[in-house]
């Protein structure tokens, strides 16, 4: 014969008795209460996200134009992407905007991360510090467009008082994207200082103590304990802002539009122009799956290189 062999807790009814139950009785209904709660949050997830994603899969082996039923053509358009120079010149555009705002945003951030930690406590100073965190990219990209204005904007007007010649930040296309750097700089550089200011917080203030009895300098203590104990957070928060600099569009719309001369023309303007631009869904499908799977393949290699699941404060 079997035997329960579950372990039993006790509790008081409202009457006074006892009543018993077993641990396996409590986890099933914790666990059905857990899946009520989940579940709005997992049918959006389904709905806009899950199916979003398979369908545009699908398109992107179809010639879908909105009109019309989509047809089923394999692997054209990607035979097709492969020979488009403008779909080049935009994956182009967009590395070199990553790499100038990714790397001035995770370096600057720990730059000011460092600062923070050794020379304040100020809540006042981080929260000015993540405020340009919480202006809109639109906002942001409207108030950057007349600070950057090559006649009435203050920041020539700066350059002009130091004898510096005036600079076409958005229409010239040598500096149009170091221009957008430069705004993606300002808008992200708050909230990752943060993150990385947290991740300071959980450094052992007795580590820095060992270092300076041990006669070593503040820099090879950020290099040999700061960067080693922070390399988690660190590896988290650049797989975070290449990911977000991948995603630039709204900027761009709001002040280059992808000119001049298609210098600004990242991938997702790219993508945008040829589906609601030309109502080509089934080409810029396909355009969006390959931007995916780059940046599929470019997290997975951070992540392996900086061992993102393992910390040197174990």
């Amino acid at each position: 014969m079997a035997v329960d062999v579950a372990p039993l807790v006790s509790t008081r009814s409202p009457r006074g008795g006892r009543v018993r139950m077993s641990v396996s009785a409590a986890h099933r209904g914790d666990a059905r209460m857990a899946w009520l709660l989940i579940a709005p949050a997992l049918l959006g997830f389904l709905v806009f996200a899950v199916y979003p994603t398979l369908r545009g899969i699908y398109l992107s082996f179809t010639d879908f134009r909105v009109i019309g039923d989509a047809n089923w053509i394999g692997g054209a358009n990607f035979v097709r992407m492969m020979g488009d120079e403008v779909f080049w010149n935009s994956l182009r555009v967009t590395v070199y905007y990553v790499l100038l705002s990714a790397g001035g945003v995770i370096v600057l951030s720990l730059v000011t991360a460092v600062i923070l930690h050794r020379l304040t406590t100020s809540t006042t100073i981080r929260s000015v510090i993540i405020i340009p965190f919480l202006v809109s990219n639109i906002v942001a990209g409207v108030i950057w467009t007349w600070m950057m204005d090559s006649q009435l904007g203050i920041a020539n007007e700066l350059l002009e008082a130091v004898g510096i010649p005036r600079i076409q930040f958005f229409t010239d296309p040598a500096w149009a994207i170091p221009a957008l750097a430069a705004v993606t700089v300002w808008k992200g550089l708050g909230y990752t200082t943060i993150l990385l200011f947290v991740g300071l917080q959980a450094i052992p203030v007795q580590v820095y103590e060992a270092g300076r009895l041990d006669g070593a300098s503040e820099f090879q203590m950020f290099r040999r304990i700061t960067i080693p104990l922070l390399r988690p957070v660190l590896a988290m928060v650049v797989i975070l802002t290449i990911i977000n600099c991948f995603q630039i569009f709204d900027l761009v719309q709001v002040t280059t539009k992808g000119g001049p001369e298609n210098s600004t023309n990242v991938l997702q303007n790219y993508i945008y122009s040829k589906a609601f631009g030309q109502f080509d869904f089934g080409y810029a499908s396909a355009i969006s799956l390959g931007l995916f799977l780059i940046m599929l393949v470019i997290t997975f290699v951070q992540m392996r290189l900086s061992r993102i699941n393992e910390s040197d404060t174990d």
